[in-house]
């Protein structure tokens, strides 16, 4: 998508890139809460439950973002979490099958309450209909404690196979 003179730019590129990764993740750490104390026991409950049950009081993590750009790294991050096995390692080849730039509206406990396409790729309807879908199960999102809400932009980046990465933490393209 973007071209570059990769000659002297790309190990201080990969290098910000991973300070900036490792920052993020210090600040996330930090943010976590003492543990609540243990309740009391009671009885076992006969019927286990199997896999992931979803709060409706939003994300257990939020974020000290105080703008929607600041919050779009939060934002990509959470997202890249919960799909790295979908995320395409290394660098984007030259043609892309989709890109795709869209508007997600978060709410003030994390909860995706809009999405508004910029440009969405329209050759490619199951690309739009993935994207959407990602972000929907992707919800909640870090809250934006310190804004309240949040409308944030990210640029998706869509491989043939299937991959993606977001702008906002993209390893580049050939």
């Amino acid at each position: 998508m973007r071209q570059e003179d990769t000659s002297d730019s790309t190990p201080r590129r990969f290098w910000l890139a991973a300070l900036l990764s490792a920052a993020v993740a210090a600040v996330v750490s930090a943010c976590k809460s003492a543990p609540e104390p243990a309740p009391t026991p009671k009885a076992p409950d006969p019927s286990p439950v199997i896999g992931p049950i979803v709060g409706t009081q939003g994300s257990a993590r939020s974020s000290g973002a105080t703008t929607p750009r600041a919050y779009r790294e939060d934002g990509a991050t959470h997202i890249y979490g919960l799909n790295s096995d979908r995320i395409y390692k290394g660098r984007m080849p030259p043609l892309l099958y989709a890109v795709g730039v869209m508007n997600v509206e978060i709410d003030r406990v994390g909860r995706v309450t809009r999405l508004d396409w910029m440009r969405a790729p329209r050759h490619a309807p199951e690309v739009v209909a993935e994207i959407e879908r990602t972000i929907r199960e992707a919800s909640p999102f870090p809250a934006p404690t310190r804004m309240g809400k949040v409308v944030y932009t990210d640029t998706w980046l869509w491989h043939k196979s299937g991959k993606f990465q977001l702008d906002t933490l993209t390893e580049g393209q050939d």
